[in-house]
């Protein structure tokens, strides 16, 4: 009742709401960089999500509002929704959207859907979640599911960027997963991260699919290369990427998975715009 409760103090708007649709309320927003932001807002109770799928939100600033697939960033036992997301100066939705403030009306149509869920993979000891910029935001949810710790002994979360700065909400994610009250003890010794840059000068520099396919990630943490009987792989970030490390599995020997026959990796395509 909280959360209706809190949909309902939501600004109104210039256009009604759009049948079959959630107007939830904006709780928090938090700018990273000019070219990065999160926030948070009111859950509907009848939404129902699995941690790492995606959702499509829009604004209620026209008759037809535009809207756009974002994963889901915050876990599905969440009583929020958290979003983490790109600023595009004339994308037809994030040019809004960057302007949000906590109090403004977002929309949420009713179903989730997406390939980075548990579901899709088949059980393994080692899960590789490799990303580059917001591609991280499904892992921010399953990195805060305890079933994520169920199925994997060991999670090996990757994120690059261009600049270091660009880091910052996967570094403090991680950093807040270890001392979650609900799941650290479930993290402890048990999440690798491995965040790269391209452009300015970080510890660790590469595109991460050179440091795969030269063996430097394998090396900097101390496994053995990607194997098929031991490791799953979560793929989602730029198309380029995307490709590059699904060849890299399926060269590895890797079957891509879905929700209707899991297998050893799968790849999200759906993008923001």
């Amino acid at each position: 009742m909280q959360n209706a409760a809190l949909a309902l103090d939501a600004k109104s708007t210039d256009f009604p709401i759009p049948a079959n649709v959630y107007a939830e309320r904006v709780t928090s927003v938090t700018h990273y960089t000019d070219s990065l932001f999160s926030f948070r807002m009111t859950r509907p109770a009848t939404f129902r999500f699995r941690s790492g799928e995606f959702a499509m939100i829009g604004l209620p600033n026209a008759a037809k509002p535009v809207f756009r697939a974002y994963s889901v960033a915050s876990p599905a036992w969440d009583e929020e929704l958290e979003f983490y997301s790109i600023k595009v100066p004339d994308g037809p939705l994030t040019q809004h959207l960057q302007k949000i403030q906590p109090g403004d009306t977002v929309l949420l149509r009713q179903k989730s859907t997406g390939t980075l869920v548990l579901d899709a993979l088949t059980p393994g000891k080692r899960l590789y979640m490799i990303a580059t910029g917001t591609g991280f935001a499904p892992f921010a949810s399953l990195l805060r599911d305890p079933e994520t710790y169920e199925k994997f002994d060991e999670v090996i979360v990757t994120n690059t960027c261009r600049d270091v700065a660009d880091l910052r909400y996967c570094n403090e994610l991680v950093s807040g997963v270890r001392e979650d009250p609900l799941i650290g003890e479930l993290v402890e010794g048990r999440v690798r991260y491995y965040a790269t840059t391209t452009r300015e000068t970080s510890p660790r520099m590469g595109r991460i699919t050179k440091l795969i396919t030269e063996g430097t990630l394998f090396t900097d943490l101390g496994v053995p290369p990607l194997d098929r009987a031991t490791d799953r792989i979560m793929i989602c970030g730029s198309m380029a990427m995307l490709n590059d490390v699904k060849d890299i599995a399926e060269a590895a020997g890797f079957v891509e998975g879905s929700n209707a026959a899991p297998a050893d990796f799968v790849v999200e395509r759906a993008f923001v715009g």
